[in-house]
């Protein structure tokens, strides 16, 4: 009687853990959002290959990527798309400097030091932020930051310019520093609490058990974080087309106007280009060559969280 009971009890939790039909259901949907992911970065590559490949059997890549003057709109035209670099790199570091540091810092509070209460209430304002239109932010930094800079700055030098890199960029980290500190914040959150108890055993202080046990141990989440966050900014778009303006300079000023690629991409789609033109294929160059430096950046970012990743049993 025991035994068939027993024998009953074992067939009935194998039949539980053959997978269901929901399950399999739901593997097929989860397979499909990922060939959909595929598909789509197929289909951006798809889409500027060819012209792309178009407008280099024309210019050169010596000239492309060693000239110092970009005009391709203008007559005679110039195809060094060196300013466009120069001013995507200012206004990413410059967005980095401010988003890295606030942004730890908040992390670091959220996790370690903020009550639960406080951290419920704390976090989902902070990710506000990230739900701001960028061209409200791309308006604020022009109406409001770059007075406010132009007015306090401090020696009897001009200071920025109407439209400069430096609002863009500070403006720019502002809405990057949600990225930062929410991924940040769920990389420290899971670092074991037995580490930090042993570190409390030990005599260190909060402090210490902040910056040498959770932020090593969480160090490839935080490096996730900030390779994305500079993804996103090397990808932004209306708020350095409308503080940083349209003048392609080939300057690491930030004082200055300047123009990144995504600036010169907006502007030159939106203008009266003819499809068919060689014009209209340079935006398709430098759209490439965006996706090229993003896809480089994400790569780098998987490198380093594999590098350093914490494994905890």
């Amino acid at each position: 009687m025991a035994s068939a009971s027993a024998g009953s009890a074992a067939g009935s939790s194998l039949r539980r853990s053959r997978p269901r039909y929901g399950e399999a259901v739901i593997k097929g949907l989860l397979l499909a959002a990922a060939l959909v992911s595929v598909a789509t970065t197929v289909g951006i590559v798809a889409s500027l290959l060819p012209p792309a490949l178009r407008f280099f059997g024309e210019v050169g890549f010596g000239e492309f990527f060693g000239g110092t003057e970009w005009t391709p709109l203008f007559k005679p035209p110039s195809y060094g798309v060196l300013p466009l670099i120069t001013a995507t790199l200012t206004t990413t570091a410059l967005a980095i400097s401010v988003a890295v540091p606030i942004g730890l810092a908040a992390a670091t509070y959220l996790s370690e030091y903020a009550t639960p209460r406080t951290r419920k209430v704390l976090k989902p304002v902070l990710e506000v932020l990230a739900g701001i239109p960028t061209v409200v932010y791309g308006f604020f930094a022009l109406t409001f930051f770059t007075p406010l800079l132009r007015d306090l700055w401090p020696g009897s030098g001009e200071g920025p310019e109407i439209f400069n890199g430096l609002s863009a960029g500070l403006i720019m980290g502002v809405m990057i520093v949600p990225t930062v500190a929410s991924l940040s914040e769920d990389a420290m959150s899971a670092v074991p609490q037995s580490l930090r108890q042993g570190a409390y055993a030990l005599g260190s202080t909060r402090r210490l058990v902040s910056i040498r046990v959770v932020l090593p141990a969480a160090l490839s989440g935080i490096v996730a974080a900030i390779v994305l966050a500079i993804s996103r900014a090397v990808g932004e778009t209306m708020i350095v087309a409308i503080a940083a303006g349209l003048k392609p300079e080939f300057t690491l000023n930030p004082l200055q106007a300047m123009q990144t690629m995504t600036g010169y991409i907006a502007a030159a789609g939106e203008g009266d280009l003819p499809v068919a033109s060689f014009d209209y294929t340079t935006i398709f160059a430098v759209g490439l060559l965006l996706f090229v430096l993003t896809f480089a950046m994400n790569f780098l970012s998987i490198r380093l969280v594999r590098k350093y990743r914490e494994v905890y049993e």
